[in-house]
């Protein structure tokens, strides 16, 4: 009689954005994982992954996945950080630019019968609307700077995943047969 060879998975589903699933696909296959199927929800694509269970190395594969789990959110918070403090100071300033032309359009419609108010007027809707396409300039230029403050970091960071990638890999390649 025949025997079979009987294997057992163990099971994961990860939510991750759009933008980074190829990228969690990749990782997580270094681990052993295999993506079984992906879904599109809400929140962004759910993946899910099986893997031999009774795979060998488990605790240090783990060890390794949770490290790229670290390493992959700390470079989702540093891409995220290129851009907070620019649009934070974006927005404060247009609500400001906002309200330097809004105080000017009500001078020029509701003082209308003094031309010095309609003088004033005109001048802060023409300065309050410079300023709201200064606004842009300004936040362009902030989010270059950080960006640039930031590459470096983001390229080491991008590095120590490969690292841990490839240290999986190593570790799946002890065990296969040749």
């Amino acid at each position: 009689m025949e025997q079979k060879n009987c294997m057992t998975y163990e099971y994961m589903s990860k939510t991750v954005s759009s933008m980074d699933q190829s990228k969690i696909i990749d990782v997580y296959e270094s681990f052993g994982w295999e993506a079984t199927n992906t879904e599109n929800n809400l929140y962004g694509v759910t993946i899910n992954f099986k893997r031999n269970r009774k795979i060998a190395h488990k605790n240090e594969l783990l060890r390794l996945e949770r490290k790229a789990d670290d390493l992959i959110r700390n470079g989702n918070e540093l891409e995220i950080s290129k851009t907070r403090n620019a649009s934070i100071f974006a927005y404060s300033f247009g609500i400001f630019s906002a309200l330097v032309l809004g105080g000017g359009m009500s001078l020029c419609m509701l003082l209308t019968s003094n031309p010095v108010f309609l003088t004033v007027g005109i001048i802060l809707g023409i300065l309050g609307l410079g300023l709201c396409g200064l606004n842009y300039l300004i936040y362009r230029k902030k989010v270059a700077s950080k960006t640039n403050r930031l590459e470096s970091t983001i390229a080491d960071n991008i590095d120590k995943i490969a690292v841990t990638c490839e240290q999986g890999q190593a570790l799946l390649a002890e065990t296969k047969p040749e």
